[in-house]
């Protein structure tokens, strides 16, 4: 998982409130678990005037140039704003995967889904809460300005606006640590590796026969 630390990039604004999974990734590209090959299909059905399929390349689709993901002004964007309820539906963890692979390493919202904020921490995305009142006046800054970046700084967990202005945003101090880290519960996990060969050598001296018996000895 990639750390995040500090993050400075073009806003797109996505003015929906109560977004599901379903909508940020559609379910005929549920049949991979591999964590790759979601991006093309982030927002399928908003992105593309044409049913989507598997195996169709972008090349081969119908562009909906009215979605803000099309339009040019917010090509390389990788902060996501969004309205309250953003991820809510089902737990697919494949949502984030599209976000994270399209290039958006951070949403900001009123309000998100319990199970996709969660999701976010896994896999190196930062779900920012902020006021809806600060949410609205964002919405209406990035309209007003093409290009509008904000800089997210996670260690001063704090959100800067190009005229200055910073919003401090909440975040569990475990959460913090694995981001900043780059450690999904398998980096977590290998931490401990030498706490964990350890456990396993003092176990085999004790029981010895267990192990016999797994490796068909």
């Amino acid at each position: 998982m990639k750390p995040f630390t500090e993050l400075t990039g073009v806003v797109v604004p996505l003015d929906r409130a109560n977004v599901d999974t379903d909508q940020i990734i559609p379910k005929q590209y549920l049949k991979s678990i591999r964590r790759t090959g979601f991006g093309d299909n982030l927002f399928d059905a908003w992105r593309y005037l044409d049913e989507g399929r598997i195996g169709l390349t972008q090349n081969e689709r119908r562009i909906n140039h009215d979605f803000v993901l099309n339009q040019p002004r917010y090509q390389g964007a990788s902060i996501l704003l969004a309205r309250r309820n953003f991820g809510c539906g089902s737990s697919r963890e494949h949502a984030v995967w599209a976000l994270e692979e399209y290039g958006l390493r951070c949403v900001i919202a009123p309000s998100f889904a319990d199970i996709f904020f969660n999701n976010c921490f896994n896999n190196g995305v930062l779900p920012i809460v902020l006021d809806e009142n600060i949410v609205d006046d964002l919405f209406r800054e990035v309209a007003a300005e093409p290009g509008y970046e904000l800089h997210v700084d996670l260690p001063a967990q704090e959100v800067v606006t190009p005229s200055g202005a910073r919003f401090g945003f909440d975040i569990e101090p475990g959460r913090k640590h694995r981001l900043l880290h780059g450690l999904d519960d398998v980096g977590i996990t290998l931490q401990q590796v030498a706490t964990i060969k350890d456990f396993e050598a003092r176990h085999q001296a004790r029981q010895p026969w267990l192990f016999g018996a797994l490796q068909g000895d």
